[in-house]
């Protein structure tokens, strides 16, 4: 019986004209998110480019570009797309946590896409230490949330469906990595798995991803590797890896935490001030680094798993503190390309301690722990960066570091930090809907 009713509900879904057009509005909108993902993409390396063109052509130029325009990106945010501050995972942790009917427009909307991909752009182009990454999430978030007001979802799929397969498909696409996509929508997104939009989560992803490959081509984001550690001697990088990195992140992410706290009341007196303030910080580290420290740090960090370039022993701090003043001062910006950059660093040092691995090895697992220990969401780092670099051998020793420094990670940062900046976010939403009402 319990058969034939589901083969009579499937028949029923197979000739819905409105299931149909419900149907083709969530696949439109999984290829918009890849368009959007790739527009991104390509902007934001354009405009990378040209600040490290200028800032070695001029030197002095990173010093009034940075924080003026830091100041004019947070007075865009809080006037023209309020609640597209910071990396955008946040906000969409925080439209999921809403109930069912809620108004989740005042942290997922189109107005709020498209300024936050103008702003990350600019961002980029002033100088600041920032990423694309999380910002697609919210992006696709936004879309995807869109789409209930052109067909009719079912409340569930409105609540969650339409929200996690945005933000899978756009992590997926951002760094052409589907599983990891799905992954993070797991992982981080949802703490709890429903069997139920599985199957829209997986269609979300791969439209999205096909789209960003038939525009942008077929590529790993940090290149292909071939890397092998020995048994025993995997052990101690490991070891190192995971808890250094896992400290440092944990760190990070304390500092960040907290520092948006304390600053709470100051930016809301002062925003612009403090984003000065905040520029002029990024800006006086950028020119002390000799330019390495802006923008997402994708080059250099994969010039540093190549083995072209010898970075400072500094870069890695450096790094980390560029992208901690960048994020606090309030303008859109993901952590996640900066925090793989600070991991190559951190690998990059550790490779002085174990100077017969490999250098690309002991970098993976430099980038994998201080990832992990950022985000605490050990599954999600290693698949983005096995997928990334196409490198399997590596797979155990990833997995060890990654469980390591996410263990070594909550010992300082007891909350992961998505879910600890999604709050303000949560009572933002609240407080519109009973102003609403």
């Amino acid at each position: 019986m319990q058969y034939k009713r589901n083969v009579k509900r499937v028949v029923k879904q197979a000739r819905s004209p409105s299931a149909w057009r419900t149907r083709l509005v969530f696949w439109i909108g999984a290829v918009l998110v890849g368009v959007a993902s790739t527009l991104l993409a390509l902007g934001s390396g354009l405009a990378d480019h040209y600040f490290q063109e200028w800032a070695i052509r001029w030197s002095w130029l990173p010093l009034l570009l940075t924080p003026l325009g830091l100041v004019a990106i947070t007075w865009a945010t809080r006037t023209l797309f309020p609640g597209g501050e910071g990396s955008g995972i946040p906000q969409a942790i925080a439209a999921l946590e809403l109930s069912e009917r809620s108004d989740r427009s005042a942290v997922l909307s189109l107005r709020i896409a498209l300024g936050k991909g103008l702003a990350i752009v600019l961002g980029l182009l002033c100088g600041a230490s920032i990423g694309r990454e999380g910002p697609t999430v919210h992006i696709a978030a936004s879309i995807m949330y869109s789409l209930h007001r052109l067909a009719t979802f079912p409340i569930h799929h409105v609540r969650k469906g339409l929200i996690l397969a945005g933000g899978a498909a756009g992590l997926a696409a951002a760094f052409n990595t589907p599983l990891a996509g799905v992954m993070f929508a797991i992982e981080e997104m949802s703490r709890s798995f429903e069997e139920r939009i599985t199957g829209s989560l997986m269609v979300a992803v791969i439209l999205a991803g096909m789209t960003a490959l038939m525009i942008q081509g077929n590529y790993t984001y940090f290149g292909t590797y071939s890397s092998q550690l020995d048994p025993w001697e995997s052990l101690g990088v490991i070891a190192v890896a995971g808890i250094v990195g896992g400290a440092a992140g944990g760190l990070f992410s304390t500092a960040l935490i907290l520092g948006s706290r304390r600053l709470k009341p100051f930016r809301s007196r002062h925003p612009y001030l403090l984003a000065l303030l905040c520029g002029l910080v990024v800006a006086a580290i950028g020119v002390a680094s000799e330019n390495a420290t802006w923008g997402t740090g994708y080059e250099t960090a994969r010039n540093m798993l190549e083995g072209t370039e010898t970075a400072s022993p500094w870069y890695a701090p450096l790094k980390f503190l560029a992208t901690l003043f960048s994020y606090l001062s309030g303008i859109p910006g993901g952590i996640f390309a900066p925090s793989l950059s600070v991991g190559a660093g951190f690998g990059h040092d550790l490779t002085a301690l174990f100077p017969h691995a490999p250098v690309v090895a002991v970098g993976l697992l430099g980038m994998v722990g201080y990832f992990t220990g950022v985000v605490q969401t050990p599954i999600t780092a290693v698949t983005i960066i096995m997928e990334m670099t196409d490198d399997h051998r590596l797979l155990l020793p990833l997995m060890a570091t990654a469980l390591l420094a996410n263990g070594v990670s909550r010992l300082i940062c007891h909350e992961p930090i998505y879910r600890a900046m999604s709050r303000d976010f949560l009572r933002m939403a609240r407080r519109a809907e009973k102003e609403g009402r």
